[in-house]
């Protein structure tokens, strides 16, 4: 069996009034991530870790900001799309790690609602999810509440 690991890494900067999208989840809060699509830079930068997995380039270069198709698009079919992609190619998700790096809203009640997601759209089991969160204890653009980031990693597998 041949393994990979891929690393996945977006920033979104936050706007007042924009929706606030993470892994498909719509949070309450009064800012929300600056992008050409709805923003979810939880799964922008699992579709990253996955392509990056399969040595299949990055999402920008499969679902370009530049391209009306992908405007305000659900990040949800991008990660189906990217799926997709690496199946395409014999490759099998083994699991997803990521790690949320922001100072407000508090993430924990969503988490769950996240990894199930993330799980249906990648046809996995939600035991191979995992998302975590954390502050920058309020230094850098992410403890200013400027932006958002994200670090995801994903295990293929090819039989």
């Amino acid at each position: 069996m041949k393994i990979r690991i891929g690393q996945g890494y977006d920033v979104h900067q936050l706007a007042e009034g924009l929706p606030f999208v993470l892994g498909g989840v719509h949070i309450e809060h009064s800012h929300g991530m600056v992008a050409h699509s709805d923003g979810d830079v939880l799964l922008h930068s699992i579709c990253d870790a996955i392509l990056g997995a399969a040595a299949m380039r990055d999402i920008g270069y499969h679902f370009p900001d530049n391209s009306n198709d992908y405007k305000g698009i659900d990040s949800r079919i991008l990660l189906r799309k990217t799926k997709e992609l690496v199946t395409s190619q014999g490759w099998e998700i083994g699991n997803i790690d990521a790690t949320i790096c922001l100072q407000k809203p508090k993430l924990l009640p969503h988490i769950p609602l996240m990894c199930q997601n993330i799980a249906e759209d990648l046809q996995i089991s939600i035991d191979d999810v995992s998302v975590k969160a954390t502050t920058t204890e309020k230094l850098g653009f992410v403890g200013r509440e400027e932006g958002v980031a994200v670090f995801a990693v994903a295990l293929l597998q090819k039989p």
